[in-house]
């Protein structure tokens, strides 16, 4: 962190002196840095007026999705919830971020049953009676990212299959319960792989969450199977995802080789996920995109 003197303009924007501003912020996360913690930088502390932005574009994701659970049935092709999600984005003045990132093709990914995640949508594929799909909406909004997704489940599926659903968003709840500022990643973590392990499933370990907000992907990764007690710290500012990949068999994946995106089950059986993006607030969270 560059040095500021006491006297100075603080860091975070304020116009208030730093003495009176993240001076004694910045001393205690120094406490733990010395400690042997991991602290965020100051570019991952989000300034009022930032998160106000990042709250703005989660508003928008939130109606992507609303819009997307009005609309989706069995019958329908994953393309058509792609159109649905790249109309209703640009019409409330958004911009879907993942189309084009890093050469993905569509603008919403559509991950179903045995697909963990980043599954590209098409025309071939029919949402059939019974599936599980787990639809993840991104947004850049007058130059703030969100992201959040739901699953659906398409009519009336089997037991195994909505208790994973309803597991899943309830590991988010239990992670939810652990983000308090000063608090570490890994004790929000832990009670996400606890609560799933508990029901019988498993986490995926290879894939994570992410800090988020003037980027669509910024650090730290964001580990679901980390003790408590570990990871990095979470500070007032500090905006993040949580969206663990819930398992009803191992947690080994593999990545599909004809389209490079889909990652799927090992052993071929369901996956769930959940996601919410998190700001880290002075005595809790709060939720700005779901």
């Amino acid at each position: 962190m560059a040095k500021v003197e006491r006297n100075d303009p603080c860091w975070c924007g304020s116009g208030k002196k730093y003495k009176k501003c993240h001076a004694a912020f910045d001393d205690k996360l120094k406490a733990f840095e010395l400690q042997g913690h991991m602290v965020p930088d100051h570019e991952l502390i989000k300034t009022p007026e930032q998160i106000a932005g990042i709250r703005e574009s989660g508003k928008v994701n939130i109606a992507v999705l609303d819009y997307v659970a009005e609309h989706i049935r069995a019958g329908m092709s994953t393309e058509e919830i792609d159109r649905l999600v790249e109309s209703k984005t640009r019409e409330l003045g958004g911009i879907p971020a993942p189309l084009g990132y890093e050469g993905f093709p569509k603008s919403v990914c559509t991950s179903i049953n045995d697909q963990v995640c980043h599954g590209i949508p098409s025309e071939d594929i029919i949402l059939q009676e019974g599936d599980i799909v787990n639809v993840d909406v991104s947004t850049l909004y007058n130059g703030f990212y969100s992201d959040s997704s739901r699953m659906f489940i398409i009519g009336q599926t089997t037991p195994e299959k909505e208790k994973l659903v309803r597991v899943a968003k309830e590991c988010i709840e239990k992670g939810l319960e652990q983000v308090k500022p000063w608090q570490f990643l890994g004790d929000m973590s832990e009670a996400v792989n606890r609560h799933a392990q508990e029901n019988g499933f498993s986490i995926v370990v290879d894939i994570g969450g992410h800090g988020i907000g003037l980027e669509f992907h910024e650090e730290p990764y964001v580990c679901y199977v980390a003790p408590a007690g570990t990871e990095m710290l979470m500070v007032p500012g500090f905006v993040f995802t949580i969206e663990p990949m819930v398992n009803a068999g191992t947690e080994d994946i593999y990545i599909d080789d004809n389209d490079g995106w889909g990652v799927y089950t090992e052993d071929g059986m369901p996956s769930a996920q959940w996601e919410v993006t998190v700001a880290v607030t002075e005595t809790g969270y709060e939720i700005l995109a779901y």
